[in-house]
Parts: C-alpha cells; structure tokens; sequence
C-alpha cells in the first residue's frame, strides 16, 4: 500500500479495559481512509469514547496496535496529538471568557503565532457564522452555538485528523444541520479527514463509512448503505385504526416476535420485521428501508428487547376534571431580558406534553417554571390545581423530575440511591422497602451494583426515573431524558413513557430528537420566548410544506416554523433600522 493510500487510522487486535469487569474494546480492526468522513455508531458502553481516546493518544492499548498517521500511538503518543485535534463530549470552553478570548487560550495552548491567527479567526470565525458574537461571553452562547465554538477551537490549529465525540448531543435540529454542514465542508472542501462518534443514526447515514460497535467489537464496517440493505424487504408502514395512537401501536407492534423494531412516523409506525416480506405484520404497506433500520436488525441479532419496559403502576393516578397543568400568559424576565414572553398551554391528565424549541428558545426556562424550580414573573401557572407561585411545595409534591443531566449521587449504588430518594419523599417502613423493590424490578436495576456514576447511560436514564417515580408522582417532568442514548435505549424508555400515560401518569418532555415529538399528544414548538406553533402532532406537521407524495416529517415542520418566525423578525428589523 503506497503512502498516499494508508489509513489514516488503522487498529490490529486492539484491546482495552478500565478494571478486571470493564473490557471496552476487545479485539478491535479497522480502518478510516484518508480523506473521508468515517461514523461511530454504537449502544451506549459499545467503546466508541474510548476508541476515539485511543486514536488521539489519551489512552493506550493493552494489546494490539493502533497506528494514527503512520504513528505508532504505543510510542509516539506526543507526534499524534501534535497533529491531531479532538472534542470530547464536554468540550471546555471558559463561560466567563468571550469567543475571542476562548480562541485566543487555545491558540496559546497550541502555540499558534499570531500571524498565524490573524489567518486563521476569520477563517472559523465566517465558518461557524460566530463573527458577529465574537465580543460575546461564552456563558451567554446558545448550546449550539456553543458546540459551534468548541469546535473552532478545536480547530484553531489545522489538524490532518479530526475526533469528534458526540458533537450534537444536546443540539437543536437546525444547529445539529449548520454543524453537519461545517463538518462536510472540511471533508470536501478541505480534505480533512473526520471521525465522529454519534447517538443520532440519521447523521451516520451522511458519512461515507461507518463503523459499528457492540460491546467493544466491531460488528460491521462499510458504506451506510450495506449496513441499510440488512433492512431489504423488512420495513413497512402502518396506520393506527379507530381511536388507537400511534405510540400505542407502535408499544402492540414491538411486543410481537415478528417485529425487530417500531417507531412513530409521522402519524404512522415504521416497522422492521424479523422475516421478509412482512410475514405476521397485516395491514402494513412496504417503504424503502433507512440506515436505521438495517442497524436496529444488526443490533437485535444480539440484543433483545427489554422484558419490563412496559412499567406497571402499583397505584394509578385518580381521575381529574379539567386540566391538571394551566399556563396562561406566563411570563419570566432576567433583569431587562424576557426569557419566556406570555406563553399559554394547558395538559391533561395522561397526556404527554412536548416543550419543543432551538436551543436559548426559553423552553428549559418555561419547564424550570412548571417545576417550581424557577418563580414566574407574571401570568398564571397552576399544578394540579394549585398556584404554584403561592404553594410551590404543594405543587412539588405531586411530580417527579428527570433531568437532562444524571443528577443522582455518583459515588452511591442503585440501590443507595433509591432508598435516599424514598426518604427525601418521606416514604416510611413498609411502604419505603415496597417502593424501593417495585423500581428495582421494573426498572431492572437487580445488576446494577458498583457506583451509579459508573454505570452505562441506559441505566443511569431508568436508575433517574425510577427515583423519579418513587413517590409515585400524578405528573412526570422529563428535560431532554433521552439525550446522548442510544436506539435501543430511546425505545425502552418511550415504551415505558406510553405505559405510564396509559395509566393516567401527566408528562411533559423537552426533547431534540423530532422523531420523538410523534409520542405526544399535543405539542408547542417555541423560539425566542414565544410560542411558534401549538397542537396535535399532525397539526404541527401540517406547517411544514409537502414536498411530492411524502408527509413532511417533524422535524420539516420543525425548521419551517423556526426558520418563518426568524425571517420575519429579521424583515421586521430591517423596516424599522
């Protein structure tokens, strides 16, 4: 092999562990080729952050080798990072610094002259559309254009690799395309040479190889579409019939052995089969297969559905007259800045809600407020009939909250966790150890010992919402609960979301992945503190336009509504400048 056509990252046999019963890589080969866009996918735990770790020179093999631009990564560790650049997960950019000054520490972390940066700023800078922002803090950055800093930092030396882990995690639909579209452009434009590691599976679809991990092995390496043609003939379309939902369709379907997978899509499921052709699936109409399908029948030759994810409530929540959340004209104000401006909506009991917005939109705010965590400024804001600005504690008292971030005590067990959470609640002798035990068992937590902040992200997800549950709450509040979590992960959690409002449980969710708006009943998509759009799922999808005989999907009507409310805004400012 000539030395214009050697990978740029090639793994013989390559074997990791962190500890006698953690293997993270066993056994790994690959290769990325020079100049393309190479994908990670993978459940959560499968090795990809340690591969990455690897490849950058953070970490060394215990057996094998891994070779990173003709370097032997063993004993040239400091040759690699010198010529590589890498964004982990949580990039650290300093809040209290502006974009100038966060691309200026790292020029001087790199030794980058300032000739050098006088090329090199507006480069990135006209890149990443950050010029007008360069005077700004950090701090007070949108996520996604946070993301969009990190990864100009990342670049302020040009590198003939780049690591991404997980850019998009968090990202809003339309920041999650500028940053794909920053990323194609250093791969074609530039010949960069880029692997990402990636939780959403429509992102590996754009690569031009992928590689796909499972518990530290490689399961399959290739173009997306060898991967997608697992799928041929398997995948179908069905239409919920009477007063059925989508989602509870979809919870029937995935109960079936016929059925490898089952997602809401766009007032429809999409289903996988285990055979071809649709054999046991009546009713279903034949759509050309997607890279996710193809990679939910890889992983399910392996893995199989979780046996409880569909929860059962020793207590259902009694019945309610009305509405069990009321926000009407709903206001919140920091100093002179409005961050939720006059926003109305009200949830009935079982319904799945969906805060839906851009990152800085003023949905997180909006929720902080319905958990009492944040005082409103104005407007009206009840829980379960009570005045949450008057009665907070009243108001606490009924929900549970699931946080974006896992926000239990690491250093504790499952177990320790859940027996603290029980006595915040002031759950009591036999009533605590019932409690305790039916969300150890429903949520399949008996395996999970060791620290809960080593556990994989699947079940740091269900050890948060079993807490969550222990008191057995009659609204459940879920902040973008599925971030970061991989396919099987995601379907679990959502089979159990739709058990839990088939039982009377009120939720309301933030979410950034689009395809999971289709499990709500009703939906508000908000930018800028307002609310843009507001209403059954097919409502909402109805304000994207329909191109050809295909229904948009959510995440059209999505960027449609966002990208019509800032046009005119921007129209609007341009009349009265």
């Amino acid at each position: 092999m000539s030395a214009a056509s050697a990978p740029v990252l090639e793994c013989r046999e390559v074997y990791k562990s962190f500890g006698p019963r953690a293997a993270a890589l066993l056994g790994v080969s690959l290769e990325v080729p020079s100049g393309s866009l190479s994908a990670l996918v993978g459940p959560d735990g499968a090795g990809k952050s340690t591969l990455i770790r690897l490849a950058c020179g953070l970490l060394r093999a215990e057996r094998g080798s891994v070779r990173v631009l003709g370097f032997d990564a063993a004993v040239a560790a400091q040759c690699i990072q010198d010529r590589v650049s890498y964004m982990p997960q949580k990039f650290g950019l300093y809040e209290d610094l502006t974009v100038r000054e966060n691309l200026d520490l790292y020029a001087d972390l790199h030794g980058v002259s300032q000739a050098q940066r006088a090329q090199r700023y507006p480069e990135l800078l006209h890149m990443t559309d950050l010029q007008r922002f360069e005077q700004r803090l950090a701090g007070r950055l949108s996520g996604g254009m946070k993301q969009k800093l990190g990864l100009a930092c990342t670049l302020v030396r040009p590198p003939e690799l780049l690591l991404l882990d997980e850019p998009t995690v968090g990202v809003d639909p339309l920041s999650r395309r500028e940053l794909w579209q920053i990323v194609h452009d250093l791969v074609r434009e530039q010949g960069l040479t880029v692997l990402i590691s990636t939780a959403y599976l429509d992102e590996a679809e754009r690569a031009d190889r992928v590689i796909v991990l499972q518990a530290g092995r490689v399961l399959a390496e290739g173009t997306p579409a060898a991967v997608t043609q697992l799928a041929a003939g398997r995948t179908f379309r069905l239409t919920p019939s009477g007063r059925e939902s989508a989602r509870t369709l979809q919870a029937r379907l995935l109960g079936s052995q016929a059925v490898i997978d089952a997602v809401p899509d766009a007032g429809g499921v999409r289903c996988v089969c285990a055979a071809q052709h649709g054999d046991g699936i009546p009713g279903g109409v034949p759509v050309e297969p997607r890279f996710e399908d193809g990679f939910m029948v890889m992983l399910r030759r392996t893995q199989s559905q979780s046996a409880h994810a569909d929860i059962a409530l020793a207590h259902p929540p009694p019945q309610a007259n009305g509405a069990l959340i009321e926000v009407r004209d709903l206001v919140k104000r920091f100093g002179a800045f409005t961050a939720v401006d006059r926003v109305s909506f009200s949830v009935a009991r079982g319904e799945i809600f969906g805060l839906l917005g851009p990152n800085g939109a003023g949905k997180t705010t909006t929720f902080r407020m319905l958990c009492g965590l944040l005082t409103p400024s104005g407007g009206v804001l009840r829980v379960g009939g009570i005045d949450v600005a008057r009665a907070g504690d009243a108001a606490r008292g009924q929900l549970g909250y699931v946080a974006q971030k896992f926000s239990l005590y690491g250093p504790l067990s499952a177990r320790e966790n859940l027996e603290f959470f029980a006595s915040a609640y002031g759950l009591r002798g036999a009533t605590r150890r019932a409690r305790i035990e039916w969300a150890i068992h429903q949520f399949e937590l008996t395996h999970a010992s060791g620290p809960a902040g080593d556990l994989p992200g699947g079940f740091k997800q269900r050890l948060a919402m079993a807490a969550a549950l222990l008191h057995e709450p009659r609204i459940l509040f879920l902040d973008e609960p599925t971030s970061g979590a991989d396919p099987l992960a995601r379907r679990a959690f959502w089979r159990r979301i739709t058990a839990l409002a088939d039982q009377g449980v009120t939720v309301v969710v933030t979410t950034h992945f689009m395809q999971e708006a289709e499990y709500c009943d009703r939906i508000v998509i908000m930018d800028a503190g307002r609310v843009l759009a507001q209403g059954t799922p097919a409502q909402v999808r109805a304000c994207a336009p329909r191109e050809g005989e295909f229904e948009p999907s959510m995440e059209d009507a999505f960027v449609a509504v966002v990208e019509r409310s800032r046009a005119g805004e921007a129209r609007a400012a341009a009349r009265t400048a």
